[in-house]
């Protein structure tokens, strides 16, 4: 399989060594992944023979100037280039998230499908405002759009929507899908630091971005609770229609005083529909040791699934990191690549 890697950072380094490493285990899959491009907000490399993997793993350590790589054979490259020569089957798109637009994401992956490419994206804006018209035009293409790290990385949210319960109407979804917060608020409790200390050790150990607002603030949980709520419930809903609230509000003598009375605050997101309507909403939430969500530790996440012919679904866990966001990545190019892609 031919691919592209459009959006560079972290996670696109981190997805070349795991293709690297797993090479093996690819190959008795079948699946023999060729890199032709690697494109980032730079510039881009190109080889119509395919590019060295561990050669460019190298040249990237010290160097994120692709127009510059001279492994045998590259040469500079744009996203044009993939467009115009369509000699790739497959676009994995990891541009930064914008969620007022979508770009340049949203326009990466709705040219690539339009030119017949598969697309598996990283990237929650394109998803969250325009997941309907990106899904119409791969299908009007006979190509497919993989979408499950927008919502939990490792944790395999999307696709137990939409492969373990198809058939049934999902009547539930709630969650703690924010890794980041969830540990701010254990080491808040368990050692007993305040607020500020609790997000700097969260920073330190690259947990926390250097800017942690999306965390703390609850937008990544709404992001990603609004994308399986559109997916999987067949909403259209927008960052307006959810209630956000933060964690930055909790100090540590509240979580402190709550111990002592065997509850925890957590940071939840709930999309619940009943006979009035859908109700959204993410805030933290004060739970006891008889709840599912008390004992989800430090950067695990949970999302938990009520449908109306198969019953509780949950699942819990999911490894946070830039290795496991290329994993699931990766998850969902075996995945795609088994149902014929």
């Amino acid at each position: 399989m031919d691919i592209a890697i459009v959006g560079f950072g972290g996670v696109g380094r981190a997805l070349l060594e795991l293709i690297y490493d797993k090479k093996d285990d690819l190959a008795s899959e079948g699946l023999d992944l060729n890199l032709k491009y690697v494109i980032n907000s730079r510039g881009g490399t190109y080889n119509p023979k395919g590019i060295d993997l561990m050669n460019f793993i190298n040249f990237t350590g010290e160097n994120r100037d692709l127009n510059s790589y001279q492994g045998k054979g590259s040469k500079p490259a744009s996203f044009d280039d993939i467009i115009q020569n369509k000699d790739v089957d497959m676009v994995i798109e990891m541009t930064p998230s914008n969620l007022d637009h979508g770009e340049p994401g949203l326009s990466h992956i709705s040219r690539a499908l339009a030119k017949g490419i598969h697309v598996i994206t990283a990237n929650k804006g394109p998803i969250l405002l325009a997941y309907d018209k990106l899904q119409d035009l791969a299908r009007e293409n006979g190509v497919k759009l993989g979408i499950g790290c927008t919502t939990g990385g490792a944790l395999p949210s999307v696709n137990a929507g939409l492969i373990d319960l198809a058939g049934s109407k999902i009547t539930s979804i709630e969650g703690i899908l924010n890794g980041t917060s969830n540990f701010i608020l254990e080491e808040m409790e368990n050692n007993g630091l305040d607020y500020d200390l609790a997000l700097k050790k969260a920073q330190e150990f690259g947990i926390a971005e250097t800017d942690p607002s999306m965390d703390i603030s609850g937008l990544d949980t709404g992001t990603k609770l609004l994308i399986l709520t559109n997916v999987l419930m067949g909403e259209n809903k927008t960052l307006d229609d959810i209630e956000l609230v933060g964690i930055d509000s909790i100090d540590l003598d509240q979580v402190r005083e709550m111990a002592g009375q065997n509850k925890r605050y957590k940071l939840i997101g709930r999309s619940i529909r009943t006979e009035e309507g859908l109700s959204i909403s993410v805030k933290p939430e004060l739970v006891d040791r008889d709840n599912l969500f008390y004992n989800v530790n430090g950067k695990d996440k949970v999302v938990r699934y009520i449908s109306d012919t198969l019953g509780d679904l949950t699942i819990i866990g999911g490894a946070s990191g830039v290795r496991p966001a290329a994993a699931s990545i990766l998850r969902d190019l075996i995945n795609m690549f088994r149902e014929g892609v």
